[in-house]
């Protein structure tokens, strides 16, 4: 007989993350907060009430799709053309510091001296994992306070796009150093084929808006943009190996200057915040499973964390600075990108195929995930919240 634990499962991680989220939100923090905690209670580190199926993993990977999607729908495209230039320093100095800071923290803690190459190469490898953002968490607390739209929104958004490309071009670098079959010059043709499929996918949406707006009140017209979101995520994710959510996002963003914009968020808000952003926050905690960490790797976790947490705030806020952003916006767009996420995980992943980690250094990876993932929206609404420069 067909097992329907899962229809358990679904509702235990809907109610949790809403009474939890409710909880954080009357002490001041926000909603995603609770979800994630939700997610870590109900998991393997916690009650072990729940672990991540495939069927939650594929539920959440919708979620997460959905919500930058209606990130890119809410994110006013010439505040983002007017900071290109700085979202692209703000990227490449929030990939370089991290990428320094992660492979010094590895090397002086566990090989402080060695001259061996594949002892550094792991090293650096580790500095790459802590060049990911993942940008969904901080989607989410922006939008909660309102203040998803303007200079620093925009620009931690434009920010986290560039850096998703840049992360891929540095980790395929250094994997190529370990594994001779990866080409370098053929992951860099396929990002520049896809951006320029991009750009000719923009344009054509921007040339027939009209026709398109025509639809404005029609059903159909919101199945179709959606089903064209998932078009392009797949296309992003297994043609070009970029993420699937910068598709998602970027589709969003073309759609940004639609009349039928506000329409499409309106339905596709319902079932993201009702059952696909639930379950996507929920699957960041249950993904926290901590066993094996003995005394010296707690330390070097620790260690790790304030490393990631630093680099990020003091490499994009430098960018931010030198882009002409004030102190206030710099410091918001640095803890903006605080957050890595699944993309860390994602990275972690593929470097222990190829031998550049070892299955010991996953809990202080996970450690260092969740932790930031919590972080990040936390410290993000107090410092917003002192001011409101973030959100004009």
């Amino acid at each position: 007989m067909e097992s329907y634990v899962f229809l358990l499962s679904i509702a235990v991680i809907l109610l949790s993350t809403k009474i939890l989220g409710d909880a954080t939100n009357k002490v001041n923090l926000t909603q995603v907060v609770g979800a994630l905690l939700a997610g870590v209670l109900l998991g393997p580190s916690c009650l072990r009430l729940i672990t991540e199926t495939d069927f939650i993993a594929k539920t959440a990977e919708i979620g997460v799709i959905l919500l930058m999607f209606t990130a890119g729908l809410d994110t006013d495209i010439q505040e983002m053309k007017k900071n290109s230039v700085a979202c692209f320093v703000i990227a490449s100095i929030g990939v370089l510091v991290p990428l320094l800071g992660g492979t010094a923290c590895y090397y002086f803690f566990f090989i402080p001296g060695s001259t061996s190459y594949n002892e550094i190469l792991k090293a650096v490898f580790v500095g790459v994992i802590l060049t990911a953002t993942s940008v969904s968490i901080t989607v989410e607390a922006l939008r909660e306070m309102g203040k998803l739209e303007g200079k620093v929104g925009n620009a931690i958004l434009g920010a986290a796009v560039i850096d998703d490309i840049i992360g891929i071009i540095v980790l395929t670098v250094v994997i190529s150093m370990k594994d001779t079959s990866v080409s370098i010059s053929a992951i860099m043709i396929k990002i520049l084929l896809y951006a320029v499929i991009m750009i000719v996918l923009g344009y054509l949406l921007n040339r027939f808006q009209e026709p398109i707006d025509k639809n404005l009140g029609k059903r159909r017209i919101t199945t179709y943009i959606v089903a064209a979101c998932f078009i392009v995520s797949y296309v992003t994710e297994t043609f070009f190996g970029i993420a699937d959510i910068t598709g998602a996002y970027l589709l969003g963003l073309f759609f940004s200057q639609h009349r039928v914009k506000k329409e499409i968020a309106r339905k596709i808000t319902v079932p993201s915040y009702l059952f696909f952003s639930p379950i996507f926050f929920a699957s960041v905690g249950l993904k926290v499973e901590l066993g094996g960490l003995t005394g010296k790797l707690m330390i070097f976790s620790l260690i790790l964390l304030v490393v990631a947490v630093l680099t990020k705030i003091l490499g994009c806020g430098l960018g931010a600075k030198i882009c002409g952003f004030n102190g206030k916006e710099a410091l918001q767009v640095g803890v903006g990108m605080v957050s890595r996420g699944e993309v860390a995980l994602i990275i972690a992943q593929k470097g222990f195929a190829v031998g550049l980690i070892s299955a010991d250094m996953f809990p202080p990876i996970v450690l260092v995930v969740i932790a930031t993932t919590i972080i990040t929206p936390v410290v993000l609404r107090k410092i917003m919240n002192d001011s409101d420069g973030g959100s004009k």
